[in-house]
């Protein structure tokens, strides 16, 4: 992982992110950790379905491999 990346994930711990997933999963939560190998831990989290409804998840690991895009949410 660049630095600018890691500099950019480090400036968004405790904040809202989206995260786009493989498979056309999107999932909303509090960035609480992440690694070298992209792999974070998300507290509060939510997956957002096509249909706009949500499903509560709570505190998940992503495994690195599967994350596509990681945006700031407001």
């Amino acid at each position: 992982m660049s630095e600018a990346a890691t500099k950019l994930l480090s400036e968004t711990l405790g904040k809202t992110v989206l995260i786009k997933l493989r498979g056309d999963k999107n999932i909303r939560g509090k960035l609480r950790s992440f690694d070298i190998h992209l792999n974070i831990v998300l507290d509060d989290a939510e997956e957002i379905r096509d249909d706009g409804t949500s499903k509560k998840l709570g505190t998940v690991v992503i495994r690195g491999e599967n994350v596509v895009l990681i945006s700031p949410s407001g």
